[in-house]
């Protein structure tokens, strides 16, 4: 592969509020545009129903998906629109049960970004949801700067997820901060098909 980008940066999406994830798809959909290759790694989410990943599949062999968690027992009936998401946190971790499950999930993610930034395949390299593998001890702040030292010079790295830790935004080319100043959960309004998943 040709190298697309002479420079490629660190990029941090986090903050309180909604939308990180949704600011790393944007930033891959118009690399894809430009026949850019990316790869979307997230950790601890398994949610087999997310329009990203039928995104991801429209736009191949531009963009590899990839999801290291735990999977929604409801994905098959939600994809089909005859449910709606819960929000009973089984695809996402959410609270501190089966922690050894959890941290074979973030370990395989590690591991797989690792081989994947090593082999320079890709033009883009986005960790979503990175953060919470670090809040909740699943994941070394050394480790994931480990991930930013050995980034190819071609490659753009993006990391998301709320709370990262200050020695990721002071490794960071880029950091953008997204808060919450009103959010429709708070009215009761609960996660909606093609908006928040």
């Amino acid at each position: 592969m040709t190298a697309r980008l002479s420079a490629g940066l660190v990029q941090v999406y986090t903050g309180t509020g909604k939308g990180k994830t949704t600011a790393a798809l944007g930033l891959a959909y118009r690399a894809v545009g430009h026949g850019f290759k990316v790869c979307f790694i997230q950790f601890l989410k398994g949610s087999s129903y997310c329009g990203e990943l039928f995104t991801s599949q429209r736009l191949k062999p531009n963009i590899d998906f990839f999801q290291f968690g735990r999977g929604c027992p409801y994905s098959s009936l939600i994809r089909s629109g005859f449910m709606k998401c819960t929000g009973c946190g089984e695809c996402f971790y959410k609270d501190t049960k089966n922690m050894e499950e959890h941290k074979k999930y973030v370990l395989m993610a590690y591991e797989f970004a690792k081989e994947v930034l090593k082999k320079g395949q890709y033009d883009i390299v986005i960790l979503d949801e990175i953060s919470n593998a670090l809040r909740y001890d699943l994941l070394t702040v050394p480790q994931a700067l480990e991930l930013i030292e050995e980034k190819p010079v071609h490659v753009e790295l993006v990391l998301t997820g709320r709370g990262l830790p200050a020695e990721i935004l002071e490794a960071a080319d880029l950091v953008s901060e997204i808060n919450a100043v009103k959010h429709p959960l708070k009215k009761g309004i609960a996660s909606r098909r093609g908006i928040e998943y």
